[in-house]
């Protein structure tokens, strides 16, 4: 069974939410941050900054919360990212961070 991973992208302003699910969550983030698919939302709007996930045992758990997320109103969304993260970081930043070290470690 895939893991999946719904997450929650908002811009620099922290004016537009973005939701999403995918089963590999560090190539998917990567994706939004370098633009690469020119017309969609999260390039139009800017929605880099990953500011809530939740991971499942099973993509297709991870598809359901995400038509439920984005069901729901702009409040209860607000109110979810903040239960978790108040300050509204990038929580990918970590995974760059971490991932340069292992590359640093593994060259040596």
């Amino acid at each position: 069974m895939t893991k999946g991973y719904c997450y929650i992208l908002t811009n620099k302003n922290k004016t537009v939410l973005y939701i999403g699910a995918t089963s590999n969550m560090e190539r998917r983030i990567n994706e939004h941050k370098q633009g690469i698919f020119p017309k969609s939302f999260t390039k139009r709007y800017n929605c880099t900054l990953l500011v809530y996930f939740e991971e499942f045992d099973c993509v297709t758990d991870a598809f359901e919360r995400e038509k439920q997320l984005k069901a729901g109103n702009r409040k209860r969304k607000i109110d979810l990212i903040n239960s978790i993260n108040p300050e509204w970081y990038d929580l990918s930043l970590n995974w760059i961070d971490e991932n340069l070290e292992l590359r640093k470690l593994n060259k040596n």
